[in-house]
């Protein structure tokens, strides 16, 4: 009982940071100065030819040359793909190191995650000592909660914000540890593998699309309605359980919603977050990773 309430004040601190997360992206939608920035298309013009007089208008104010539908060919974008249309080539070289300074950041907390929690599922003294302790495992189920709001206030503080990035990565990687514990390594590594195949395949279609124009940010509001139904039902099981159905039901639609978190996260990534908020996008990253594999384990667990 005491590693279910466990997973409950988890799924509170997610909804905790999504919410946050919800908000932020509200309010990057309604500041000018935090959209994307966006070259528009230059206003039709007539140029006029050396000797000749005046041409017929074109959209360039420049003699007319091969342009790619995506960005100035000559200018280039310094061998980097451009990542959504009419963004500037200053603007893309930035843009492409910050996604790259982000994902360093994500994968050192997956390879932390995987390494904590491989030692609390694996290492059969410390899942014994969980297991004698269920206060301990109450009270580590608060230490998100106690690191989140001041990563959150100092997520811009170099180096503190890295600081309080790894306390938190690693007061997850216990709960994920104390989730593989008691599940079997069959189980946890269909949900590790089928994990890696959702989040890779996710990545490359939201960079393909918004690539071609396409945006995500209509699916905030959606994916944040259905993350509070999902909570709000997860506390009427607590009361009226419904055995391994609501389990199924729980882990088939977490996996949904936080696909589509990933999808939402990544296109902020490349078009919203600021150059300073490299922390906070990766926890957003990481956090739709984390509650993607709990929710898949979840399910293999209910259906096995």
């Amino acid at each position: 009982m005491c590693f279910y309430t466990a997973g409950i004040l988890l799924l509170f601190v997610w909804y905790v940071l999504l919410l946050l997360a919800f908000v932020r992206a509200v309010t990057m939608q309604t500041d000018p100065t935090r959209r994307p920035v966006v070259m528009t298309p230059p206003t039709a013009q007539t140029y006029v030819y050396p000797g000749v007089g005046p041409s017929v208008p074109t959209a360039f104010p420049y003699p007319p040359v091969y342009k790619s539908p995506y960005g100035d060919v000559e200018a280039g974008f310094g061998g980097q793909p451009q990542l959504y249309p009419y963004i500037a080539a200053d603007e893309n070289a930035l843009r492409w190191a910050f996604i790259r300074k982000v994902y360093i950041i994500l994968s050192m907390q997956l390879i932390l995650t995987a390494i904590v929690a491989g030692v609390v599922a694996f290492y059969h003294p410390v899942s014994d000592f969980l297991v004698r302790t269920p206060g301990l495992v109450i009270g580590m189920s608060f230490l998100p909660f106690i690191v989140l709001c001041p990563l959150y206030c100092y997520r811009q503080s170099f180096p503190l914000n890295l600081f309080l990035l790894s306390l938190f990565t690693v007061s997850l990687s216990l709960i994920v540890g104390m989730s593989c514990a008691f599940t079997q390594g069959k189980i946890i590594w269909e949900a590790a593998l089928l994990t890696t195949a959702v989040v890779v395949s996710l990545t490359l279609y939201t960079f393909w699309a918004t690539r071609r124009g396409y945006d995500f940010s209509f699916l905030g509001p959606i994916l944040f309605a259905s993350l509070m139904i999902l909570i709000i039902f997860i506390i009427i099981q607590v009361f009226f359980p419904l055995g391994k159905l609501s389990s199924t039901i729980i882990g088939g639609v977490g996996a949904l919603i936080f696909s589509g978190y990933i999808i939402y996260d990544t296109d902020n990534l490349i078009k919203r977050y600021t150059y300073d908020e490299y922390v906070w996008a990766s926890v957003s990253l990481y956090l739709d990773i984390i509650n993607l594999f709990l929710s898949l384990l979840t399910l293999f667990r209910a259906t096995e």
